[in-house]
């Protein structure tokens, strides 16, 4: 990770607010994420998290939803072929050519590490995959228009342990090419993979900081201590 002073910021949030009805769940939180960092979110259940996310995924400025991509918790497969899973958005944003989809398809398949898997069957129903399998595709056809940030909501809670390692060694090699933000319950999980860890709480921002200082026995709050050290949650 780069010193702090040479960081270039990828998403600035300001003041961010969110409430279903009269219940604010998100009280004004301002944070950065940058450039190929994996910045994760750690919290207990119904602190915001991943209504933060969808926020970030949902934003109104169509050049900017186009540079993220969003994957969610449970695998979500297109009823198509393997291949049309992830030619699907190029196709939507023009992409006709056999050669550029089929060379885009591939590429997204090897980031996903699924490619070898699948390279002899890509007509085949995605639908048709392991659970693990579905969710390394959900990652491909994320990652089909070229996002910029890769957004993945809780990616591990219904796939096996071993499948689960798998997807952790692709976020890390995707950190070389574009910024990672993870939400996850796994707070081991956070420690292996992220460059920064945010600490969310109840719709507040309790703290964000280093990875190391997070998870060290000295991180700035203590309730960030109690949490990474399951004293609560």
């Amino acid at each position: 990770m780069e010193p702090p002073h040479e960081r270039v910021k990828k998403i600035e949030v300001q003041g961010l607010r969110v409430a279903f009805g009269p219940k604010e769940v998100i009280h004004g939180i301002s944070f950065d994420v940058y450039q190929n960092e994996i910045l994760a979110v750690i919290g207990p259940a119904q602190s915001a998290k991943s209504s933060m996310l969808r926020c970030l995924n949902r934003t109104d400025i169509y050049d900017l939803r186009r540079k993220i991509g969003m994957v969610a918790p449970m695998p979500v497969g297109l009823p198509l072929s393997i291949y049309d899973n992830v030619a699907f958005a190029p196709r939507a944003a023009g992409i006709r050519s056999k050669s550029e989809l089929d060379g885009l398809v591939e590429r997204c398949l090897r980031q996903a590490a699924l490619w070898d898997e699948v390279k002899e069957r890509l007509d085949g129903l995605g639908t048709k995959l392991s659970g693990g399998q579905q969710q390394r595709l959900t990652i491909a056809r994320a990652l089909s228009h070229q996002p910029e940030v890769l957004c993945l909501d809780e990616f591990s809670i219904a796939i096996d342990p071993v499948t689960t390692m798998r997807i952790e060694d692709v976020v890390k090699e995707l950190r070389h090419e574009i910024t990672v933000i993870l939400v996850t319950n796994l707070v081991q999980q956070a420690r292996r993979l992220a460059d920064r860890t945010m600490f969310l709480w109840n719709g507040d921002i309790i703290e964000i900081d280093e990875s190391d200082v997070i998870f060290s026995e000295t991180p700035r709050s203590r309730k960030t201590y109690e949490y990474v050290n399951g004293i609560f949650g």
